[in-house]
C-alpha cells in the first residue's frame, strides 16, 4: 500500500502538465461575456463606465477616480509612464486639486472584443471653457467583479488642421 503522492515518472508529468495546460486554455478561451451580452450591451457598459469616471474629475473626488483603475495600469503622460494603481492616482493628485477641473473628457467611440475581456474608448479632451485641447484612448478590461476598469490610458494634443491649398 502506497502512502502519500505516487512517484510520477517523466511521461506521467508530462501528461498531467498537458492536461494542466489545456484544461486553462479551454478556461481562458470560455471567459468570454456573460452569457446574453452583445458586444453593444459591453460597450454601453464601458460607455458608462467611462462617463462615471470622467465624472469623477468634474466631481474632484479622488479616491472615486481611484476606483476605476485597474491594479496594474499604466497611464502615459507628459513625465513618463505611471505604473501601478497608487503611482497613477497620486500621479494625478494634482488634477483634483482646486475648485475647478483642469480639464474634462467624454467618450465619443467605445469598441469591446468579441471577448467582451477588453475594450477602447476614446474621444475629446476639453479645456474649462470647452475648447477641444486634445483626445484621450484608455483600454477598459473587464476585471473578475464584473467591472470595467482603466487599464492603459493616452492622451494627446489635438492634430494641427492640415495646410489649405
Amino acid at each position: 500500500m502506497t502512502v502519500g503522492p505516487a512517484r510520477e515518472g517523466p511521461q506521467e508529468a508530462t501528461v498531467r502538465k498537458a492536461t494542466i495546460l489545456a484544461v486553462l486554455a479551454i478556461v481562458v478561451v470560455m471567459a468570454g461575456p456573460a452569457e446574453g451580452e452583445t458586444t453593444a450591451e459591453l460597450a454601453a457598459q464601458v460607455r458608462a463606465a467611462e462617463t462615471a469616471f470622467a465624472a469623477t474629475m468634474a466631481s474632484r473626488d479622488l479616491a472615486a477616480f481611484g476606483s476605476f483603475v485597474a491594479d496594474e495600469a499604466l497611464f502615459f503622460g507628459r513625465r513618463g509612464v505611471l505604473r501601478g494603481k497608487a503611482a497613477v492616482v497620486e500621479g494625478w493628485r494634482p488634477f483634483f486639486e482646486g475648485r475647478k477641473a483642469p480639464f474634462s473628457w467624454a467618450p465619443e467611440t467605445v469598441e469591446v472584443l468579441d471577448s467582451g475581456t477588453l475594450a477602447l474608448s476614446s474621444g475629446p479632451v476639453h479645456d474649462p471653457e470647452g475648447k477641444v485641447t486634445g483626445t484621450f484612448s484608455s483600454i477598459w478590461r473587464r476585471e473578475s467583479d464584473g467591472r470595467w476598469r482603466v487599464l492603459f490610458d493616452k492622451g494627446c494634443p489635438v492634430c494641427p488642421d492640415p495646410p489649405k491649398p
